[in-house]
């Protein structure tokens, strides 16, 4: 019997041990701590349950996950891409988008990946509404393709309880065959307005020249009489 109790007395130790580090991660799991700016889901068992506040929240331990939402102003950079326009101009275009989660409860329940999903969402818009314009206006119209692009982001990001601030298209390039050719009509125009001034120039000097040499002989012949 000594042995049993030998090994009695070194276990116990060890399952106390034990008890004390699952107590104490029990503990540690079970305060969720969420900032000012945030909320957090609750799912336990994989099942949604609620939406922390900002403070000090208490969840089962082992069984629960949150998921965290920040309800700041965010930014999301929507990569370059590439449309043709309505006149058959090939462009292309990046923008960044201003997003908020209003119901962060929408954000987790009615779309996976929110943040992927605006940003999916604001690509083929651009793409439509640089689709849709003439070359001209897709590089001279920026504030109305970010307005166009916004009011066609706002319904289903709605859905999401996320709200669009705003939408700022950076860059509008067209191809660079297209660039060339502006350039080439752009040194042409300037070309012209130069030559323009210049037989103008030359006009206003025949113009003096012949009014001087009229009064020269105006003088001259009243001298002669």
């Amino acid at each position: 019997m000594l042995i049993p109790l030998q090994l009695a007395g070194a276990i116990l130790p060890i399952v106390a041990l034990l008890l004390l580090v699952i107590a104490a991660v029990a503990v540690y799991q079970a305060v969720e701590i969420v900032n000012a700016y945030e909320k957090r889901a609750l799912t336990v068992f994989g099942e949604y349950r609620r939406l922390l506040e900002p403070g000090i929240n208490f969840i089962p331990p082992f069984v629960a996950r949150t998921y965290t939402f920040d309800m700041r102003t965010q930014t999301l950079d929507v990569p370059r891409q590439e449309a043709i326009t309505r006149d058959n101009s090939p462009v292309t275009a990046d923008a960044v988008v201003y997003i908020k989660v209003m119901d962060a409860r929408k954000a987790f329940l009615e779309v996976e990946d929110y943040k992927k999903a605006v940003s999916n969402l604001a690509q083929t818009t651009l793409r439509a509404v640089l689709g849709d314009m003439e070359l001209d206006d897709t590089l001279n119209k920026r504030q109305q393709i970010n307005s166009h692009i916004r009011r066609e982001l706002d319904e289903p990001t709605d859905e999401w309880g996320i709200r669009v601030e705003s939408v700022e298209v950076r860059e509008v390039n067209p191809s660079k065959d297209v660039q060339q050719a502006m350039e080439q009509q752009t040194s042409a125009e300037r070309k012209r307005r130069a030559m323009i001034l210049e037989a103008q120039g030359e006009r206003r000097s025949a113009i003096e020249t012949a009014e001087g040499d009229k009064q020269s002989n105006i003088i001259r012949a009243q001298g002669e009489k």
